[in-house]
């Protein structure tokens, strides 16, 4: 089999498509670059999705702590302290579990032992509550000069918040938000041990690399592998972010602007 026919055998597999049939024999570079690189498929999924939802969460959580309402803001620390204090590993099985005696209990909800959901679920509020902290600190930092100018214009309420202070409290989080974007992705490898069933037969990009270590006896080549894939997808999440941060910060003198610096999280 050539790699170009590996390709069309293998490349979305992990969505349940093409080759059902894993290689037993005779694995080549390009079988497993291909396979790690549709399990790939999976991760990506996880961490945009989990990624978009987080970050509305994160934002009314974040208004919510800052809120003199003690019914907004002791849930608001409540859920952050819980997402933020246990380890996500932990989080994956307490509710795998919770979701499973939901479905045995009702009879309904299986949907939410699947890892589709149920894994992206606990992605999406453990990211929601690790931003939702960065957001606040920013929300605290944003100038009063600039709060009160708004005020002098007339702003009051949503449109002050929507013109003023959520531009400004973006612009001083986004740096330490893209180090958090990178985190989820590189986070969506926990999903392979988690408990969560894949659909279709599938799987993630580390459940292929161990599948070719496991049969191989050489791990050297599929995580290094797996470690490019992941390189890249952090470039581009650098790229895209770098971007954004250059459109929120347009406005200030060059001298002024802050640079997007990836400083790697070695413990979290």
């Amino acid at each position: 089999m050539s790699c170009w026919d590996t390709v069309q055998a293998y490349a979305f597999r992990s969505l349940g498509y093409g080759e059902r049939l894993l290689p037993r024999d005779d694995f080549t570079i390009c079988q497993q670059v291909t396979l790690i690189g549709s399990g790939m498929l999976w991760n990506i999924y996880f961490g945009l999705l989990a990624l978009i939802a987080g970050f509305v969460l994160a934002n009314a959580v974040a208004v919510a702590k800052a809120s003199n309402n003690i019914w907004l803001r002791r849930p608001a620390n409540w859920f952050i302290l819980i997402f933020r204090g246990s380890p996500l590993f932990i989080q994956f099985f307490l509710a795998y579990f919770l979701f499973l005696t939901l479905k045995q209990s009702t009879g309904a909800f299986s949907w939410l032992t699947s890892a589709w959901a149920g894994a992206l679920i606990v992605l999406f509020l453990n990211t929601a509550a690790y931003t939702a902290e960065i957001f606040y600190g920013a929300l605290r930092s944003v100038p009063k000069g600039e709060v009160e100018a708004a005020d002098a214009y007339g702003m009051t309420g949503w449109s002050r918040f929507r013109r003023v202070i959520w531009p400004t409290m973006m612009r001083l989080a986004w740096p330490a938000y893209t180090n958090e974007a990178i985190f989820l992705f590189h986070a969506t490898t926990l999903v392979f041990f988690a408990g969560f069933p894949i659909v279709k037969q599938g799987g993630d990009a580390l459940y292929y690399a161990s599948y070719f270590a496991d049969k191989t006896f050489n791990p050297f080549v599929p995580y290094p592998i797996l470690a490019g894939f992941f390189i890249l997808l952090t470039l581009c999440v650098i790229g895209i972010f770098g971007l954004i941060n250059k459109r929120l910060n347009r406005h200030l003198p060059q001298q002024e602007k802050r640079k997007l610096r990836y400083r790697p999280q070695l413990i979290r």
